[in-house]
């Protein structure tokens, strides 16, 4: 089985994923089929495996591990068999986003052109960085990550993010034109630099940003809205609402809209664009009211 695995897992990562964790979880299962003296996957033995899991996520992502597995090598071996990949009725839960106002992502970028030193680079780092984030719903990671040659006339290029994938992200003019403004006052620099600096002229580093990020949220003055503070990945989830809002009408319009969305944002597949709508109560109303009136045109016809 451990054969089997390996081709497995050197295809998934030739077209994209990491299989890290997976590559962990099947070695394991596998040791234990074999303890067994079973050399094809078989259901109980499976469901056996994945409840020694100490929660019930983990146990329906152990089961659900080998269930993508099975799907992937019964094409070529029917003698393996497929565990129910529900077994264990785990459901992922999402946190609510907090879905910034424009007024909120106002007041945040004045917080921060208000940090120290007054006067210095840092102020119009932060600054630069959470408009860009809120104009284009980055993550944070591939934000970091951008070096002065990403910074292309055709956009910002960015490079093996998640998923391994690499894409333009086309900016509004005001968008790139603040990012010059602030690439000027940063100054000249090679074009391996990162664009976002610290005071050493190092790259940002993710937790100091966080610890920032945290602090400016408490002087613009931003409240929770579902019990928990907002945070620095849900400009991205407003990014993502407000362009869905904007959407055009008209089911094959939509549909395009949704698939250019997943592509701007460097989502995997749609099903991850998907999920905004049903984040955010005004989205899940629109929906709602969307499917009504769908559903009455084909009761009157």
């Amino acid at each position: 089985m451990l054969k089997t695995i390996g081709t497995y897992l050197a295809l998934r990562r030739a077209t994209g994923f990491a299989m890290s964790s997976a590559e962990c979880l099947l070695k394991s299962f596998a040791a234990f089929a074999a303890e067994r003296g079973q050399t094809h996957v078989e259901t109980q033995t499976a469901i056996d495996w994945a409840a020694l899991g100490p929660s019930v996520a983990e146990r329906d992502a152990r089961l659900r591990a080998v269930c993508r597995f099975v799907r992937h090598v019964r094409v070529e071996d029917v003698g393996h068999e497929l565990p129910p990949a529900s077994h264990f009725g785990a459901r992922k839960r999402r946190r609510t986003p907090h879905i910034y106002t424009v007024d909120e992502i106002s007041h945040l970028i004045e917080a921060a052109l208000r940090l120290r030193p007054m006067g210095g680079l840092r102020p119009h780092t932060y600054a630069t960085l959470i408009a860009l984030l809120s104009a284009t719903g980055l993550r944070i990671s591939e934000a970091l990550k951008l070096t002065i040659a990403d910074v292309t006339s055709d956009g910002l290029l960015i490079r093996e993010t998640k998923f391994r994938k690499t894409r333009l992200v086309p900016l509004h003019d005001t968008a790139a034109t603040g990012l010059q403004r602030y690439l000027a006052r940063r100054g000249p620099g090679a074009k391996d630099e990162p664009v976002f600096v610290d005071k050493r002229g190092r790259a940002l580093r993710y937790i100091a940003v966080k610890e920032t990020f945290d602090r400016l949220v408490d002087k613009a003055g931003i409240k929770p809205r579902s019990g928990r503070r907002a945070r620095l990945h849900d400009l991205r989830h407003t990014f993502a609402v407000r362009a869905l809002q904007g959407g055009p009408s008209g089911r094959s319009r939509c549909g395009a809209h949704m698939a250019a969305l997943a592509t701007y944002m460097g989502h995997v597949n749609i099903y991850a664009t998907y999920w905004y709508l049903e984040a955010t109560a005004d989205l899940l109303r629109d929906v709602a009211t969307a499917g009504e009136a769908f559903m009455s045109e084909g009761r009157s016809a």
